[in-house]
């Protein structure tokens, strides 16, 4: 999935993890998106995913709740596989700080 980089207009390609409800694609052609990210670089509420394998990762990455994007399913170029019910959960938490 094509992400915008938040310190200039390019975007670059890289897995996400969907964070909207099954509804909200059928009702208005769009799907939420929270970022993966390999960076060193950890924020705050950053998850790691863990269980690469099951993720379809191949490298260790971290899903990071605090960045999401609201696209097209068009724009979504294949999809991997599954966080593990652990990671999920904290996925939820983490979202849950940033929204009311």
């Amino acid at each position: 999935m094509p992400f915008s980089c938040t310190d200039s207009l390019a975007e670059r390609r890289r897995p996400a993890v969907v964070v909207s409800s099954p509804q909200l694609e059928p009702e208005h052609g769009l799907i939420w998106l929270a970022m993966v990210t390999r960076s060193a670089k950890g924020w705050r509420g950053d998850v790691p995913v863990s269980d690469l394998e099951a993720a379809g990762l191949p490298v260790r990455c971290m899903v990071r709740p605090a960045k999401i994007a609201c696209v097209g399913l068009p724009r979504i170029q294949r999809k991997l596989r599954t966080l593990r019910p652990t990671d999920w959960k904290s996925v939820k938490t983490s979202l849950a700080r940033y929204s009311t």
